[in-house]
């Protein structure tokens, strides 16, 4: 199979550069491993994102997106996972699924990034049992119940509150004295009666048999010790990107695994460029992601033209 355009991942980034690609003219494919849409499917509601001035749900705007970008006859969504990349002349073999395989004048990669564990002990084991990194996803089971979010920035933030529909008690664990979200975030949650603040607190250990029952915690500047109990805990302390199913023989540069990109979204292989969530960036947002995927788009078809 062939294209002009090869897109890796269906995320906002990825929609958008499709849709562009396809108004240049140019054959495009994308290709995903799961729920077309990415993480943006599991956030509850949207306010910030221009055109839509009461809010819309994730699933919704991402419904738009891969409607708008499927419209074009040019735009093809496979699904697969996809295993290697390899240079191809000026362009690139792409190997995916089982095996098979795409051939691509440029490429784009646009895998977005998934939640970050804490990586202590009981957080692995209790997966799915009381811990969850998706409130929207996981939340409804814990009505009337306490938890816990760990985390200061604004998903935790957002999440919080999004909790207190459900939860009779919501407690927000951060490792600092202040967050880092966004000010009218931080103020709904000091306004929900709902919400205790932990500050200055870190998770050392999960407990539970069968299911999350309690944490400890540890006060960073003192040292001490003490418990808290909970039904669940949602840890939501940031994202890493999808890059580790990058074969290492490409020799992408990459920062903490983040793909660099110039502002024309060009990395380190000419015709290879990257977008969204999956590039080093100050901010990760669906606006940053769809102005990533339109750049990316352009910068690709002038690659194509010129080669």
């Amino acid at each position: 199979m062939k294209c002009d355009i090869a897109i890796v991942g269906a995320g906002p980034a990825g929609l958008t550069a499709a849709l562009y690609g396809a108004r240049a003219g140019l054959d495009v494919t994308v290709l995903e491993m799961g729920v077309p849409g990415g993480q943006i499917m599991n956030t509850d509601w949207i306010e910030n994102y221009p055109g839509f001035p009461e809010g819309l749900t994730g699933v919704e705007l991402m419904t738009n997106f891969l409607t708008q970008a499927t419209n074009f006859e040019q735009v093809s969504l496979v699904m697969g996972h996809v295993t290697r990349i390899d240079r191809e002349g000026t362009g690139f073999r792409i190997t995916y699924g089982s095996e098979d395989t795409l051939l691509a004048k440029a490429l784009i990669v646009a895998t977005g990034a998934n939640p970050r564990a804490l990586g202590v002990a009981g957080e692995k084991e209790l997966t799915g049992s009381g811990v969850s990194y998706c409130a929207v996803c996981d939340g409804a089971f814990f009505r009337d119940k306490e938890v816990a979010v760990v985390g200061g920035g604004d998903t935790a933030l957002e999440d919080a509150v999004f909790l207190t529909k459900f939860a009779r008690k919501v407690t927000m664990i951060h490792r600092r004295d202040a967050f880092r979200g966004a000010k009218i975030l931080q103020e709904r949650v000091r306004n929900n009666e709902k919400i205790e603040l932990a500050m200055n607190r870190t998770v050392e250990e999960i407990h539970g048999n069968g299911k999350v029952e309690s944490l400890t915690l540890q006060n960073v500047e003192t040292l001490e010790t003490d418990t808290l109990n909970v039904d669940g805990v949602f840890i939501l302390v940031g994202t890493k990107p999808n890059t580790g199913w990058i074969n290492e023989d490409l020799q992408l540069d990459m920062i903490n695994g983040y793909l660099t990109a110039n502002d024309e979204m060009q990395t380190s292989i000419p015709g290879l460029f990257a977008a969204g969530d999956v590039r080093k960036k100050m901010l990760r947002q669906v606006s940053t992601a769809v102005g990533d995927g339109a750049v990316a788009a352009v910068s690709a078809a002038r690659y194509i033209e010129e080669n």
